[in-house]
């Protein structure tokens, strides 16, 4: 509350500094966290933003500076342990047992008992009430491999929440999360704010940091470059602070392909795994979008066609010709590549080297007598970090130590190092700054100029409006309309989205 903010801070940072090894990360970085406050933390990735919540919940050790807990300086307790002391972190990477139940989940490490036996009547009645209570509509006996990622992440943040914090620590909760599942969420911080509790927002969507912060602290390259009221700010003011720069433009002018253009991949009555009848076509440098709501389809229609699974149905043909693959590498044989949304489970291998999990995907074209070419490897690390402006001190980082941003760069480089003649983007910024998003826009755009053909998934509205030359809106399994020209608007998208409206209510649409 705005009201507190003459109240001593529960937790602070006094000119904290973090170096690994002999490289730095933050400097002198002060930051403070009031009872009853939302404090958003904003920057690009790379920024330092993960780095100073880690040392505020304990993760980490600063190099230099204090932590003060209720006014005196504390030394927090190493691997998380922070959490008796009411400091409770939500990770950006989810921190669930996949293997076992919500409620075993739930009560990890601290699982209550009654006369030396697991209370479970008990834990499952406190976890249906705290599902309940922000609209979860999952069981405590569901397992976590079962749930999708935005139910994943709604547990996180639930289980989170039930362990009554003093300060709860949220990185990128809403990145996986839909419009509906944000609201029931924000809900929730307001409500634990008339309770007193000290919340840190870090988000890259500035829409929501401006809708639900009271202060806004903003880093660059591991520096504190302000903190204020979060009505002092515009979105716009935010995305020039955390860049240091306009971003008048951040998407790149669309260019029309041409009226002619080849058709290279044509879709008839596709059916597979919770999609039904699909059709589409895409053209020889054309940007296609596939918008609808999380669950819609939209990822299904396109793992069945790069035989990620089992297609059902259907006629797929790449240049007039029928295919039907197998694998993700018949696929990219064929010139189609998939780029999953999922970059840290399904893209990345997060224990290995940058040079490893670029060629992973084209492996074949650097093998010789059954032979790595180490060098032809190096160089073709070398061609990706310039052509994607990928950022890292060192090449020899394991993929998990890089920033977001950088990892999805890494994703991109990877599929095209394939040289594809078709790639799917499936939610291409997912938990990536704006200033990443703008690269990232200017790479597709250019892409598509060269003739490469796209396919954008995409949850975020803008992307879809702002990006393609057509769009086909998903709802229920099924394509309700494909849009094109001014017709790619936010309110057509909804309406088709939501079912209120579907194809051949307007002569205009074309499939």
């Amino acid at each position: 509350m705005q009201g507190q903010s003459d109240s001593v801070p529960i937790l602070a940072a006094d000119r904290i500094s973090k170096s690994f090894g002999s490289v730095p990360v933050l400097f002198s970085v002060s930051f403070d966290i009031r009872g009853g406050e939302v404090h958003a933390l904003i920057g690009e990735n790379g920024a330092g933003k993960s780095t100073l919540m880690k040392i505020l919940s304990g993760i980490h050790e600063p190099t230099s500076g204090s932590i003060r807990l209720d006014g005196r300086n504390v030394d927090l307790p190493p691997n998380g342990q922070a959490e008796a002391l009411g400091i409770v972190l939500i990770h950006q990477e989810l921190n669930l047992a996949e293997q076992l139940t919500v409620e075993e989940n739930f009560f990890l490490g601290r699982e209550l008992t009654r006369n030396g036996l697991l209370d479970r009547a008990k834990m499952s009645t406190s976890v249906r009430e705290h599902l309940q209570a922000i609209g979860l509509d999952i069981s405590p006996d569901d397992r976590i491999s079962d749930l999708s990622i935005a139910e994943k992440q709604m547990v996180e943040i639930v289980k989170a929440i039930s362990r009554n914090a003093r300060v709860l620590i949220m990185d990128e909760p809403t990145a996986v999360l839909t419009e509906a599942e944000t609201a029931l969420l924000f809900k929730q911080i307001e409500r634990l704010k008339q309770q007193g509790v000290a919340i840190v927002f870090v988000s890259h969507k500035l829409a929501e940091v401006k809708a639900i912060a009271d202060q806004i602290t903003i880093l660059r390259d591991g520096q504190l470059i302000a903190t204020k009221p979060a009505q002092e700010l515009t979105p716009d003011a935010m995305a020039q602070m955390m860049v240091g720069r306009e971003l008048s433009d951040l998407f790149p002018p669309l260019i029309e392909p041409d009226i002619d253009a080849e058709r290279v991949l044509q879709v008839q009555g596709l059916f597979a795994k919770g999609v039904h009848n699909i059709s589409f076509e895409l053209r020889q440098g054309e940007i296609l979008g596939f918008a609808g709501l999380v669950g819609a389809g939209r990822t299904a229609v396109f793992e069945a066609i790069c035989g990620i699974s089992q297609m059902d149905g259907g006629d797929v043909r790449l240049k007039g010709q029928p295919v039907h693959f197998s694998s993700v590498a018949a696929a990219r044989d064929a010139g189609m590549v998939y780029l999953t949304k999922d970059r840290k489970e399904k893209g990345l291998l997060l224990k290995q080297q940058m040079g490893i999990n670029l060629t992973l995907l084209s492996l074949p074209k650097f093998v010789r007598h059954h032979l790595l070419n180490a060098r032809q490897e190096r160089d073709a690390l070398e061609r990706a970090i310039r052509r994607f402006d990928i950022r890292v001190r060192d090449h020899g980082v394991l993929a998990g130590d890089m920033s977001g941003g950088n990892q999805q760069k890494l994703l991109l480089a990877k599929v095209m190092e394939a040289d594809p003649a078709i790639v799917i983007i499936d939610e291409p910024t997912r938990g990536i700054d704006v200033g990443t998003k703008q690269q990232i826009y200017h790479f597709i755009a250019a892409l598509a100029t060269e003739g490469v053909s796209i396919v954008l998934i995409s949850s975020e509205m803008p992307e879809m409006i702002g990006m393609c030359h057509r769009v086909a809106v998903m709802r229920e399994g099924r394509i309700t309309g494909i849009l094109t020209g001014d017709d790619i608007n936010e309110n057509e998208i909804v309406r088709y989205a939501a079912g209120l409206k579907k194809a051949g209510d307007d002569e205009r649409l074309s499939a």
